[in-house]
C-alpha cells in the first residue's frame, strides 16, 4: 500500500477509522492494522504522522464534496443541482448510517487543528447552496435556507445515529426535497 495509489488506498481507511474512533481514539497501532501498514510505512506515507493523516482525509472529503455536490449547485439547472446535492448526501452518507467526520471533528478539541478545512466546508457549501436557491427563486431567503437545511443534514445525521434509525436522515431529506423544491 505504499506510493501514490497507496496512499489514496490508506487515505479511505484512514477516513473510516477517524470516523468510527475520532481523531484521539484512532490510534497509530489501530490505524495500521487497519490498512495494514507498519509505523515505518505510515511515516513513509504521512510524514506528518497522524495530523497529516487527517488532513489527508479532509482534503478527500472536500476534493469529494466539490465534485459531487458543491459543482452541480453552482451549474447549471439550480433545481437539478439541488437534487444532485440531495441525492448526493444521501449516498455519501449512506441515508443516514454514516456520520460525517468533518462535523465529528468540528465538535471535538481537534477542531483547532484543523479549523480552516472545517470552516471551508461548510462554508463552500453553505454558499454553493445559497446560490442555487436564489437561482431558484428563492431570493432573499435563499442564505437562511441554505444554512437552515446544513443544520438539519447534520441534525439529522446525529439522530439517526443515535436512535440507529436511518429513516430519520431520510425523511428530513425528503422534507427538505420539498421545502427547496416545492414544485416537486
Amino acid at each position: 500500500m505504499t506510493g501514490p495509489s497507496g496512499r489514496a488506498a490508506a487515505v479511505a481507511v484512514l477516513a473510516e477509522v477517524f470516523r468510527e474512533r475520532g481523531y484521539e481514539g484512532a490510534s497509530l497501532a489501530l490505524i495500521g492494522a487497519r490498512t495494514g501498514l507498519g509505523k515505518g510505512s505510515l511515516y513513509h506515507l504521512f510524514p506528518g504522522g497522524k495530523a497529516e493523516m487527517a488532513a489527508a482525509v479532509l482534503a478527500e472529503i472536500r476534493e469529494w464534496f466539490e465534485a459531487a455536490v458543491f459543482a452541480p449547485l453552482r451549474g447549471g439547472d439550480p433545481a437539478d443541482g439541488i437534487r444532485t446535492m440531495l441525492a448526493q448526501v444521501r449516498a455519501y452518507f449512506r441515508s443516514g448510517r454514516r456520520m460525517c467526520l468533518v462535523g465529528i471533528l468540528a465538535l471535538t478539541g481537534e477542531r483547532d487543528l484543523f479549523a480552516g478545512e472545517i470552516a471551508g466546508y461548510f462554508s463552500e457549501w453553505r454558499t454553493a447552496l445559497a446560490d442555487a436557491l436564489r437561482r431558484a427563486g428563492h431570493g432573499r431567503e435563499a442564505d437562511g435556507l441554505s444554512e437552515h437545511c446544513l443544520t438539519a443534514v447534520q441534525g439529522a445525521l446525529v439522530l439517526a445515529r443515535a436512535l440507529d434509525d436511518p429513516a430519520v436522515f431520510e425523511r428530513a431529506l425528503a422534507a427538505w426535497e420539498q421545502r427547496l423544491l416545492p414544485e416537486v
